[in-house]
């Protein structure tokens, strides 16, 4: 394992967490008890939600909003081809067929509701929007663009924990939100997510094919409350443990704090790299007038055009400094390529696209010398080409 002097991020822990984690051990409950319900109550005051619904990880949150909605073969979904390649696994696992949707611009990651409306078909059923890097979409066109047709909107909040737009939360303004609590995202349980709704029909659903259809769950018969149970319908097993649940729980009480300091560091960010020839998507007026609401996951930037990024992240490496990509476009992959349509500008956007270190506990000086280092790869790439 690479000791990084400057990781691309970073999960601390303290000793309430470690306090939380032991909490089931002691009761001896480990799966789907009462941590998992006060986790769903916490979720749902946090968000503001009716119904909050914990599952094993994002990726099966988002398969379990689109099995609910009842997507399955001769269905279309929209979805980004900027996004981490569960947004479009989920639908197309239940058989339905991924029409794949561009970025807006070098300002804006998130989808472009124009290629949405683009790629409609009297077949699509839903479309799935990401809020890419915890910024929040052009939802306002998407709800109007979906309402007109009676298609379903599902929130990928993965990055977006819990960022609000015009005082309300993301997740909320379609049918149903989805959300990770994966090793890198702004609170964590190593791996979890959750789905958020308003609609009880659709809750209720969830909460059924969450657990194999069952009526009721192991829980209930040990205190009680039932003795047998009948299953509705096929379902799967995407519980939530108790450990994650605690870890979590106690998390969650540190997200403001948590929050508030990725906006500070994003801000060291915007001055250190400001004047460069790496651009900063996301500065446009729509996202400074939410940004104290924004829970910012990830640092996206753009380098130059005809850069070697390869390169740069070689340099970056060899001095100790971590890089990624966020995405490689889906329809890049195998198993999409056959579905891709002229998706040229966004993939011209993430061969441009590097993922610079970002945690809540990074000082100045640390961003100072990641845009240092940065700036001087690719100065010495561009001279050596």
């Amino acid at each position: 394992m690479i000791a990084w002097r400057v990781p691309l991020f970073e999960a601390r822990f303290d000793a309430d967490d470690e306090d939380a984690v032991l909490r089931p051990l002691r009761t001896g409950w480990l799966t789907m008890g009462e941590e998992v319900l006060r986790l769903e109550e916490e979720l749902c005051a946090a968000t503001g939600a009716k119904y909050a619904i914990a599952v094993s990880n994002c990726s099966v949150a988002i398969h379990l909003a689109c099995a609910a909605l009842g997507i399955g073969a001769g269905d279309e979904v929209l979805c980004p081809t900027l996004t981490f390649v569960a947004s479009a696994n989920a639908p197309k696992s239940l058989g339905a067929r991924i029409r794949l949707c561009e970025s807006v611009d070098v300002d804006d990651l998130t989808v472009d509701p124009a290629s949405l409306e683009a790629n409609l078909s009297p077949l699509t059923k839903a479309m799935i929007v990401v809020h890419y890097a915890g910024f929040p979409c052009r939802m306002q066109e998407i709800i109007e663009l979906a309402h007109a047709r009676g298609i379903a909107i599902i929130e990928d909040c993965a990055h977006a924990l819990f960022s609000r737009s015009n005082g309300q939360t993301l997740g909320l303004l379609g049918r149903i939100g989805c959300f990770s609590f994966f090793s890198n995202k702004n609170v964590t349980c190593g791996e979890g997510g959750a789905l958020i709704t308003n609609d009880s029909a659709l809750a209720n659903e969830c909460r059924l094919l969450r657990s194999h259809g069952m009526t009721t769950m192991t829980l209930d018969r040990h205190n009680g409350r039932a003795f047998s149970y009948d299953v509705l319908c096929p379902g799967f097993n995407y519980r939530m443990d108790e450990m994650r649940a605690a870890l979590l729980r106690s998390q969650l009480r540190k997200l403001p704090g948590f929050l508030e300091r990725r906006r500070k560091v994003y801000g060291h960010y915007v001055r250190s790299l400001e004047g460069t020839s790496v651009h900063m998507p996301f500065r446009g007026p729509r996202f400074r007038a939410d940004f104290e609401n924004l829970a910012i996951h990830i640092l996206p930037v753009l380098l130059p055009n005809n850069v070697d990024r390869n390169a740069i992240m070689a340099s970056m490496k060899e001095a100790g400094i971590q890089t990624s990509i966020h995405y490689p476009p889906v329809h890049t992959f195998t198993a999409y390529r056959e579905q891709a349509h002229d998706l040229s500008r966004t993939e011209a956007l993430s061969k441009r696209e590097l993922t610079l270190p970002f945690y809540p506990h990074m000082d100045e000086e640390c961003v100072h010398f990641v845009v240092k280092t940065l700036l001087k790869s690719i100065s010495r790439v561009q001279v050596s080409t």
